[in-house]
């Protein structure tokens, strides 16, 4: 229903309400008359509550040598699987020290073990490549 505006004001002010207006771009522009400090507590409130139902998702990273032994690969592949279930990104990197950069061969068979163990909680992000004395790989969650 369409009023003057100093007619809603005075509805509103006899009903002890706030004259709120909702869509001031519309012609002729919506009003509408509530409790604009509840409003605002509710508004607030499911903001809140939408907050805390949101997952961000963050990148854990694994480190391996390329002669990592079997035992350290499973141990870091048990925390992998943990992240991967809790929703998170994994960055396995093969890290190469002094002479070991000649054993590349080794750092990329490594990660591509890790990711076939993986296969069932994620799948593969960015392919493994070297960068520097450095192999990275990243895996994310199947959804």
């Amino acid at each position: 229903m369409i009023i003057s505006p100093k007619e809603a004001l005075e509805i509103a002010y006899k009903l002890e309400m706030d004259l709120v207006e909702i869509a001031p771009g519309a012609t002729p522009p919506v009003c509408k008359i509530m409790d604009y400090g509840k409003f605002v507590y509710e508004k607030k409130k499911h903001e809140k509550e939408a907050k805390k139902k949101q997952h961000t998702v963050q990148i854990k990273e694994l480190r391996f040598r390329p002669h990592t032994d079997d035992h350290d690969f499973e141990f870091k592949m048990r925390h992998a699987r943990e992240f991967l279930s809790e929703g998170n990104k994994v960055k396995a990197m093969v890290q190469f020290r002094g002479r070991d950069i000649v054993y590349n061969e080794q750092g990329l068979e490594l990660l591509k073990r890790f990711a076939d163990a993986l296969s069932d909680l994620g799948k593969i992000e960015s392919p493994p490549k070297l960068e520097g004395k450095r192999m990275n790989m990243l895996l994310a969650p199947t959804k």
